[in-house]
Order: structure tokens, then sequence, then C-alpha cells
């Protein structure tokens, strides 16, 4: 595919990695290595989102667009539709949101997802996987979704939803047989309008609530599309432990 983009929010004031897009793996900035994860991918264009002039020098040479953006949005999608603006992208573009922190992104993840707003037709798509173990579906920090039958969401939740009344009646310490959980993951396609119109939409009740960004699509009436990722998305970065994990799983993946 080359019909669209990617563009990477990095803002380096993390919260919890402070500078993250800047820390080392493997001797190179973390946000180079995701840059390389969507050129492989084969978008048309690829665009770091930023408000550091560091970040936009560490990648000088490396084949992205550079959009220094205000430093005050409160969330990537609002820096993307920045983004957006900047790149003069017609409203029918399809742009893939892939997050700086996510240096192990599948090429195939990033083109499945990038394909569903058009296969669809919803102005919003993102992937799943399944829950892999008991502790994965009770953690908070995996969300889960749940899917109506046409494969779009119905919600998405921290809970373990949908939750088995009867299996853990008997037991909450395994995982009930029947493959019924999904675990969402945090990549997102839409089209470069419905961007503008996410970032335009004010917080939804739900959104408040469960601290997630894409329930205000839903609580606002309009569609997202799910698709089962079709590759594993090896854990992003969020703290120092996660990059030395991640500096592991690089060192052994290259042995």
């Amino acid at each position: 595919m080359t019909g669209f983009v990617v563009a990477i929010p990095a803002r380096f004031a993390s919260t919890r990695l402070p500078g993250k897009p800047l820390r080392l793996l493997a001797g190179e900035p973390l946000i180079l290595h995701t840059v390389r994860r969507a050129l492989d991918a084969g978008a048309r264009e690829v665009w770091v989102a930023t408000d550091d002039s560091r970040i936009a020098e560490a990648l000088q040479g490396s084949g992205v667009r550079i959009a220094m953006t205000a430093p005050g949005h409160a969330s990537g999608t609002d820096r993307l539709a920045e983004c957006a603006r900047i790149a003069g992208w017609p409203d029918d573009t399809i742009v893939v949101n892939l997050q700086g922190d996510e240096p192990f992104a599948p090429a195939d993840g990033i083109r499945a997802v990038a394909q569903l707003p058009g296969s669809s037709g919803a102005p919003m798509a993102t992937l799943a996987t399944p829950v892999q173990d008991i502790g994965q579906l009770l953690d908070p920090n995996a969300v889960k979704v749940v899917l109506a039958s046409s494969g779009d969401a119905l919600y998405f939740s921290r809970a373990p939803l949908p939750w088995p009344r009867d299996a853990f009646a008997d037991d909450r310490g395994t995982l009930p047989p029947g493959g019924h959980w999904l675990r969402h993951i945090g990549i997102y396609a839409y089209r470069a309008g419905f961007l503008q119109a996410f970032a335009a939409m004010p917080p939804g009740r739900l959104e408040t609530i469960e601290s997630l960004e894409q329930l205000r699509v839903l609580e606002a009436g309009h569609r997202i599309a799910v698709g089962l990722a079709p590759a594993p998305f090896p854990p992003g970065v969020d703290t120092m432990d996660d990059l030395e994990r991640a500096a592991h799983f690089l060192a052994t993946c290259s042995g």
C-alpha cells in the first residue's frame, strides 16, 4: 500500500519517562526505531509531530518529515490534528496514528489498520488481539474491547469485559475457555477530515471515567472498526524498566 500516511506524536516531557523519544535503545533514539517501523510499512509519507527541536534534530536524515506543533496539546490526537493541518492533507487522506514509543510495531499491523477505513466504511479504525492469560484480562492497563457482530467496537474498557459470570463464580484465577476476550492495541487509522472532527469533540463522560480517549468517538455515535492484528505487537515503552526489556528483546532478536 502507498495510499496512507503515518503520523507519530512525540513529546519530550513524558510524565513516566522524561525525554522518552530520545532515550537510547541499542545506541539510537527510541523515536528513530519507531520511525523505521513506519517506513518499513510503505507509508506514502511519515511525519513526526513534536514540540521539541531536540527530537527534530535527532531525526535529521531519517527520511521523515517534521511538524513542529504547539507544546500545550492535551493529547496525541490534538497534536496529530495540528500535524494534518501543517501537512495540508486532504480530508480523505488515511492517517495512521502510531505512538512514538512503539519501536517494534510490525509493518503488517500498520498496513492492516490503514486498510480498515476503506474496507469497513468506518471513519476510524484500530486493532485488537486475543487476551493471552488471566493476568492480562484483569490488568487495568490492558484495555479490552468488545465487538459487535459487524466487527465494530461496542465498548473499550479497563475492566475484564465481557464479564464471565458463571466461570468467575467458581474460579477467578484462570482464563475461562471460549476466546471471548480481546486486548486493544493502541494504533489508529482515520481519514484526515475525521481526525479534525475528533480533536474538536469535547471530552465524553465515558472517556473521563475510563481515561480512554477513543470512547469519545463511540459516545458521540461514530463507528470504530476493529481488525485482528496480523502479527504480534510487542509491548511499547512507558518506563525505564520497559526500555531495559526492549533492549533485551532487541538483543535477543539480533542474536
